[in-house]
C-alpha cells in the first residue's frame, strides 16, 4: 500500500534561558520592548509533521513517501531520513531559501518564547500531487502546511479520486473556515486531538453529528486518557499505554499517527491502528525531539504484547 505523506520539513531550534523571562519585563515599557538573553543551551533537531510521521512508519518496517518542500540547508536531513527506510524522491529542494524552522526558548518555569519561518514551506502550495508520477497512492496524508497546499491537495485528491487523511493540526488556526471545510468533507479519515476537535467545529459551522455521519474515520486523541475512534456510526474509546518516563512531548502527535499508518498500510482492524499508536507515541515521548526514538519491530511487539491481545496480528510486523 502506498501512503504519501505531504506535510511540513523542518528543523527545530531549541535554547534554554537559566532564568526567568518575568525579570526582565517591564510592564510600563511594553510599547517600546527590547530584551535579549544569553542562553546556555541550544540543541537543532530535525523536525516537521511529514517525516516525523513518516520516520515512525520506517521504525515499524514502512517505506513512506514524504511530500514536501527543503531550503537548501537540508541535504543532511534529507539523506538521514533516506538511510531510515523514508522515500525522498518527493522532497523538492527550493534554491536560495532555508528549510522552516521553529526557534524556540525556554526559561526555567517553563514559559516559552518562539519564532516560526516559513522557509521553503512556503513553496509547498507549488507542488501537485500530480507530480507523482508514476506511483499510484493508496492513501494520501495532508498534515499541516503551508494552507494554500494543503487546500490544493485537498481539491487533488478529490478530483483524482485518492483517498485521503485529512489532519489541520496547528494549522485549524491558520486556514479558513472554508478550507477547513473542504479539507474535511471528502475525507476518509480525519486525525484531531480534543482541542482541535472542537475548533474545526467551530470555524466550519458543522457539527459533530454532521462530520461524524460526513467521514467515514474520525480519530480523536486525548492525551493521557488514549484515543476516541469513529467508525462508520460505532465508537471505541481506547486507553493510552502508560510511559515509563516523560522526557520530550514535542513530536508525540506524529508518532501515534505514523503508529496508525503503519497498522492501516498492513489492513490490521481500526482498534489495532490505535493501540499500535498509542505505543509509538510514548515511545516518542520518552525520548528527545520528534525524531529521537529507536527501537527494533521485535522490541516493539514485545512490549506492545504487555499491555494489549492483539492475538498474533502483530506479527505482520515482522515480516
Amino acid at each position: 500500500m502506498n501512503v504519501v505523506i505531504t506535510g511540513s520539513i523542518a528543523f527545530d531550534y531549541l535554547m534554554t534561558y537559566p532564568g526567568y523571562f518575568r525579570d526582565h519585563i517591564v510592564p510600563e515599557r511594553l510599547d517600546s520592548i527590547t530584551l535579549s538573553f544569553l542562553v546556555d543551551q541550544l540543541v537543532r533537531l530535525r523536525g516537521g509533521v511529514a517525516p516525523n510521521i513518516a520516520y515512525t512508519m520506517a521504525l515499524l518496517g514502512g517505506t513512506p513517501y514524504v511530500f514536501g518542500t527543503v531550503g537548501e540547508d537540508a541535504g543532511e536531513y534529507v539523506a538521514w531520513l533516506k538511510d531510515q527506510g523514508v522515500d525522498t524522491r518527493f522532497i523538492k529542494t527550493i534554491p536560495g531559501v532555508f528549510t522552516a524552522s521553529f526557534f524556540a526558548n525556554t526559561d526555567k518555569a517553563n514559559n516559552q518564547i518562539s519564532s516560526f519561518y516559513t522557509g521553503a514551506m512556503a513553496h509547498a502550495r507549488e507542488l501537485s500531487i500530480n507530480d507523482l508520477g508514476d506511483i499510484k497512492p493508496d492513501l494520501v496524508v495532508i498534515s499541516p502546511n503551508d494552507p494554500a497546499a494543503m487546500d490544493r491537495y485537498v481539491a487533488e485528491c478529490k478530483a483524482a479520486g485518492i483517498p485521503y487523511l485529512y489532519d489541520p493540526g496547528q494549522q485549524v488556526a491558520r486556514s479558513s473556515g472554508e478550507e477547513l471545510r473542504r479539507g474535511v468533507e471528502g475525507a476518509q479519515i480525519l486525525f484531531v486531538n480534543e482541542y482541535e476537535w472542537e475548533l474545526v467545529q467551530k470555524h466550519t459551522g458543522l457539527s459533530a453529528e454532521k462530520i461524524l455521519s460526513t467521514v467515514p474515520i474520525v480519530v480523536i486523541t486525548l492525551g493521557k486518557s488514549g484515543v476516541e475512534i469513529h467508525v462508520d456510526g460505532s465508537v471505541q474509546k481506547l486507553p493510552a499505554v502508560p510511559e515509563d518516563k516523560i522526557v520530550d512531548p514535542t513530536g508525540v502527535g506524529d508518532a501515534f499517527r505514523g503508529g496508525f499508518l503503519r497498522g492501516y498500510q498492513l489492513g490490521l482492524d481500526w482498534k489495532i491502528c490505535c493501540q499500535i499508536g498509542s505505543l509509538a507515541a510514548v515511545y516518542c515521548l520518552e525520548n528527545n525531539g520528534p525524531q529521537g526514538q529507536s527501537y527494533t519491530r521485535s522490541e516493539f511487539v514485545k512490549r506492545f504484547r504487555q499491555h494489549f491481545d492483539d492475538q498474533g496480528l502483530l506479527d505482520a510486523l515482522m515480516k
